[in-house]
């Protein structure tokens, strides 16, 4: 084979449903490879909601939009076919931003190789950017402390599942909320989560007030939506807000308002708002902190697996409906 797919961004997302016109789906001659740069052979890419932020052409962002006519940006793990690099042998396993193409040239910056004996889907569920992102953000922002009670938005979803999995283990109380029965029973059944909340139910408060018997000191924000502010009403002083994602916003022209600042002040809340670019240099200690929980079986995850490249332009629009089941990958 002399050629593979790529999948360029040629339209800007004006939000609501993901339309496939935006994309491009091109056929490219596989590269020579340079001194100093490696191919690699993705077999499974990533799909996040951080995706539909980088389609906009906002540049008041924290990493720049998806320029048009450029490969969709996304991670990925593959395997090193050619290297030319001193750092990397054919057959390295590495993960990292390889986008939407089958095969990735590149210099090796920003890849990280892959170590532990699991298969590609869950290396790329749990130690990539869910992950990554669930350990950056509870750790070091979320900074929980045993016997503390935290709860997480979209809990099911690839990033709260593992966040709450990790507090748990370290301790706290962990409530979850999410959008189907199906979801909280995984999450308290098979997680081990102490609480679920379907947040399309209509006695949200009394849900709330019934898991958070003492308050809540961590909320790890990453849907928004309604029960946001009732959340803020339940937290106890000096009670810290990790705000990681909005989904519910980034299919709306008008986002909702947030929680009253009089809360904040009152209960001296401290709120943070983070990425993980900002973190990409942290990624070794992220993942020596993490890998523990994995492989002592304390992190179970679910894979939801799409079949070949073009399924991930659909695939996108799992985010808005829910329909996803655990982390969304293509496999390629």
């Amino acid at each position: 084979m002399t050629t593979y797919t790529a999948i360029n961004l040629i339209k800007h997302h004006q939000g609501g449903h993901v339309d496939p016109s935006i994309f491009e789906v091109v056929e490219k001659t596989i590269p020579e490879v340079a001194p100093g740069q490696i191919l690699v052979k993705q077999s499974y890419m990533s799909l996040d909601p951080a995706m539909f932020g980088w389609m906009t052409p906002d540049m008041n962002s924290y990493i720049p939009p998806v320029a048009l006519g450029d490969v969709m940006r996304s991670s990925g793990i593959g395997e090193v076919t050619v290297s030319n690099h001193p750092d990397f042998t054919a057959g390295d396993r590495v993960m990292g931003m390889m986008g939407w193409q089958e095969y990735y040239l590149g210099d090796g910056k920003g890849l990280n190789k892959v170590t532990a004996d699991l298969p590609d889907e869950s290396i790329l569920s749990v130690f990539a950017l869910p992950g990554l992102t669930a350990t950056q953000g509870l750790f070091n922002v979320g900074k929980p402390q045993k016997g503390e009670t935290l709860i997480v938005t979209g809990a099911a979803g690839s990033v709260g599942s593992i966040v709450g999995q990790l507090a748990k283990a370290d301790g706290l109380r962990v409530i979850g909320v999410v959008g189907s029965q199906e979801k909280a029973d995984w999450i308290v059944n098979e997680l081990g989560f102490d609480a679920a909340i379907n947040y399309k139910s209509d006695d949200l408060a009394e849900q709330l007030a019934k898991a958070a018997p003492d308050g809540i000191d961590v909320f790890f924000e990453n849907t928004g939506g309604p029960i946001q502010n009732m959340i803020i009403d339940k937290m106890n002083a000096h009670g810290r807000v990790v705000v990681c994602g909005l989904i519910s916003d980034y299919h709306s022209d008008t986002p909702a308002p947030g929680p009253s600042w009089l809360n904040v002040i009152k209960r001296r809340i401290t709120i943070q708002g983070f990425t993980m670019p900002d973190h990409f240099h942290k990624v070794p200690e992220l993942l020596e902190k993490l890998t523990p929980y994995v492989m002592t079986g304390k992190i179970k995850h679910r894979t939801h697996v799409l079949e070949g490249i073009e399924s991930a332009i659909d695939g996108l629009n799992l985010f808005a409906t829910g329909g996803n089941k655990g982390k969304l990958v293509v496999k390629l």
